[in-house]
């Protein structure tokens, strides 16, 4: 048997790449009145981002305990290296590490420090790391070298969602009195998602987006994975660009920034998760 990876649905890791690699996810949850929605589970309105009361909620202990509790018998003994959300930015974290207490070393729970495929990124490279056989020690470092390898950044077209949301921690003593900013932000080496640019215009904020991509990326291999709430044709735009910079990207794709992500950043968003290759 190999060791099984978990992760959370804000990974945002396609059905077809868990199924490929084994990768289990544990649905978090968006709360739309007296609705209760699993991310990846439950049908999601489509603009449940712009619905003002709804919020999220992390997954709880007992919901994580048995996804890992399955994953460690399908392992047959050899363990669960388990990926999450930062723990900056939710709940599931804690709840990951007080429901792996029941099974002692045998679960091991990585706090990505990111978000949507920074963390998706740091689960494939511990599941890669199990499918070639290697050992639960093994895993988990793939994993924490991958989170440790990836950066993400995002602009947010709308202040509302993340004035509600709590999550932005240092920056918030700006969103009071902007008005027409179009601010990017970034996750710092703590998880924390922090003001990097104040910017006037969308336009300019995607620029400064791409250039700080390029900078972080440099001449390594890199793989990028750009990210947007109704926002497709930025999305992509950003992508050409990035591909144009980036001499020797391995990968580049667009997706959805998923329902848990998009009710704290709004409609219009656009943000790049990448992970550079290790330093020789």
């Amino acid at each position: 048997m190999t060791v099984v990876v978990v992760t959370d649905s804000s990974s945002r890791l396609s059905d077809e790449l868990c199924e490929q690699w084994g990768i289990r996810q544990v649905p978090l949850h968006v709360l739309d009145g007296e609705n209760d929605l699993r991310d990846g589970v439950d049908v999601m309105p489509p603009d449940i981002h712009d619905r003002p009361k709804v919020t999220t909620s992390g997954a709880t202990p007992v919901e994580i305990a048995e996804v890992y509790r399955q994953a460690l018998t399908d392992s047959g003994g050899d363990g669960v290296v388990a990926v999450h959300i930062s723990a900056a930015l939710s709940s599931t974290y804690s709840s990951a590490a007080s429901a792996a207490r029941e099974f002692g070393h045998a679960v091991r729970v990585v706090n990505s420090r990111s978000a949507a495929m920074g963390i998706g990124f740091a689960a494939l490279a511990a599941a890669r790391a199990a499918h070639s056989g290697a050992a639960l020690d093994d895993v988990e470092a793939a994993a924490r070298s991958a989170a440790h390898r990836s950066h993400a950044f995002i602009v947010v077209h709308r202040l509302d969602n993340l004035r509600r949301s709590g999550r932005i921690g240092t920056a918030a003593s700006w969103l009071g009195t902007a008005l027409s900013l179009k601010p990017l932000l970034r996750l710092d080496m703590d998880g924390r998602l922090v003001l990097s640019q104040r910017i006037r215009t969308a336009s300019k904020a995607h620029a400064a987006l791409v250039e700080q991509v390029v900078e972080v990326v440099g001449d390594r291999q890199a793989d990028v994975v750009v990210h947007h709430v109704d926002n497709i044709d930025a999305a992509k735009e950003i992508g050409t660009q990035l591909t144009e910079r980036l001499p020797v990207l391995r990968s580049l794709e667009v997706s959805d920034m998923g329902p848990v992500l998009a009710v704290h950043v709004g409609g219009g968003a656009v943000g790049v998760a990448v992970s550079v290759e290790a330093e020789n």
